[in-house]
């Protein structure tokens, strides 16, 4: 992608209504633009990163033999009131009345409507285990949004659902979340600690968020310094098989929110205790039959005996995760993208465009890389040098290429990698073999 054709409007002043750094930096990167009080657009820089994520929660759901589908945003209130949450939720709901005067909603979350789903579909233990999830937009009515894409009214959300004949079934479902989720933030460069968590308005009596610790988080965190120095990278996982004891030995280790930290109580020596601020970028929960007993989710036995599923429900903040990346990845230039996440990987910076030879080298290694497979953005624009330094350091790609006529006088080129700042003058061919590995 050539950057004179591309649409990045970057702001060179921090934006006074930015608090935090990923709002920040969002912003100035041209990464989003608001609409209204926690509702954005995702320009094109921003909207390849949500979708980079998305395909990583989407293939660790498929690894883990969830079953993709995809549920509407507007939801009817009927569901709700038989799930008896439609007067319990409270003003985070947004209601809303069609033209025949029936009462609907924007969907904050959606147990009922994939409840409704599977009791219409599933009649049998021969249908369990299953697990079903999507990817979609929702709404919730903040009182007070704030901090960019961390506190949104709309955002993008996966989440899962489980459906089980048993205690038993339902607790397997969950390890693999649980397995699943650690998996999944760790291809996007994430050390998210699982901690024991409060299940709040979704009910239920076992739940973990993952958190990743920020020095901006919304809650304090409690952990044991253990978790800091944990490696999960590559970590193998057997879905089929029994999952119960790498989870008991991860659980082990010391975590919690602080609605489930008790000081008086907590079994880590204050010197081995880590306290910091974290931000929260999944959840899961086991909940039993809540909603299955009052929706009438049942399925019979091979005695024939009917019994309402086991659920269970677990999900990423897609967008959010946006924001959380940025806030523990970035320095005082801008933005560092892992490189599972990156909107593009290299950015190509041509120092003297116009130059013939500056123009033809760089629209070689355009070509090459493209080739290769790691989409080069390429700053063709009549920029003077620092702007296009600036801009590719605040936008963050992992690789920088810089081609100028002193350099290529010389047969060599620039390689920065974003993340260090290191630079070296190498040969064109070099370079390429080192970017593209």
């Amino acid at each position: 992608m050539r950057l004179s054709r591309y649409f990045l409007p970057t702001l060179k002043e921090n934006p006074s209504e930015a608090q935090i750094v990923s709002h920040r930096l969002m912003l100035r990167a041209g990464m989003i633009k608001q609409q209204a009080a926690g509702i954005y657009s995702w320009l094109p820089l921003g909207f390849r990163v949500l979708k980079k994520i998305e395909q990583i929660v989407r293939e660790e759901q498929d690894r883990a033999g969830a079953v993709e589908v995809l549920m509407p945003t507007i939801q009817s209130a009927d569901l709700w009131r038989e799930s008896g949450r439609y007067d319990d939720y409270g003003q985070e709901m947004l209601r809303i009345t069609d033209r025949h005067e029936r009462d609907m909603l924007f969907g904050p979350t959606n147990e009922e409507v994939i409840t409704d789903i599977f009791r219409n579909g599933a009649k049998s233990y021969r249908n369990v285990p299953l697990n079903m999830y999507h990817i979609q937009w929702k709404f919730r009515d903040e009182v007070r949004p704030r901090f960019g894409v961390m506190r949104g009214r709309e955002f993008l959300m996966k989440d899962a659902y489980s459906f089980d004949l048993d205690v038993a079934g339902a607790k397997h479902s969950y390890n693999k979340m649980f397995m699943a989720y650690l998996r999944t933030f760790d291809r996007m460069g994430l050390q998210a600690i699982p901690m024991r968590a409060d299940t709040g308005p979704i009910g239920g009596d076992l739940s973990h968020e993952f958190i990743i610790l920020a020095d901006t988080g919304e809650s304090e965190v409690f952990c044991d310094k253990r978790w800091l120095d944990m490696d999960l990278s590559g970590q193998a996982v057997d879905y089929d098989s029994d999952l119960e004891p790498m989870f008991k030995e991860l659980t082990s280790i010391y975590a919690a929110t602080d609605e489930m930290h008790d000081p008086a109580n907590c079994p880590v020596p204050a010197d081995q205790l880590v306290t910091r601020r974290g931000i929260e970028v999944g959840h899961i929960f086991y909940f039993g039959d809540k909603y299955s007993k009052p929706l009438g989710a049942m399925v019979s036995t091979a005695d024939g005996e009917q019994v309402p599923v086991q659920m269970g429900s677990y999900g990423i903040g897609v967008s959010r995760l946006v924001g959380g990346i940025i806030e523990a990845s970035h320095d005082d230039a801008g933005i560092i993208w892992p490189e599972s996440v990156a909107p593009f990987h290299t950015g190509l910076i041509n120092l003297r465009t116009g130059d013939a030879d500056c123009d033809a080298a760089c629209a070689d290694l355009e070509a090459k890389l493209t080739a290769a497979g790691k989409e080069p953005l390429y700053d063709d624009r009549e920029e003077r040098a620092g702007a296009k330094f600036a801009d590719m350091d605040l936008i963050g790609l992992p690789w920088q290429l810089i081609v100028g006529p002193r350099g290529l006088k010389n047969g060599v080129v620039e390689l920065k990698r974003r993340a260090t700042g290191e630079r070296e003058e190498l040969s064109v061919e070099s370079a390429l073999a080192k970017v593209t590995g």
